[in-house]
């Protein structure tokens, strides 16, 4: 995987996580947190899926490319 897919995955991530954390703040998740005592389905997927590209767009990012031999 070249850098540049790398970093446009990480910053795919992090755009999960703010939206996430957006719609974590949003009345219709403290509604759904009164009546469930959790956050809605929507904000807990964008925030599970955008942390899990931040990591691989870490790693690959942080990986050092293979030498040809």
């Amino acid at each position: 995987m070249n850098k540049m897919m790398a970093l446009a995955i990480l910053a795919g991530g992090a755009l999960l996580v703010i939206f996430g954390i957006a719609a974590s703040n949003s009345v219709s998740s403290d509604v759904s947190r009164f009546f469930t005592a959790f956050p809605g389905s929507k904000s807990v997927w964008m925030l599970l899926s955008g942390a899990v590209l931040c990591v691989i767009g870490l790693v690959s990012v942080m990986r050092r490319p293979r030498v040809a031999q």
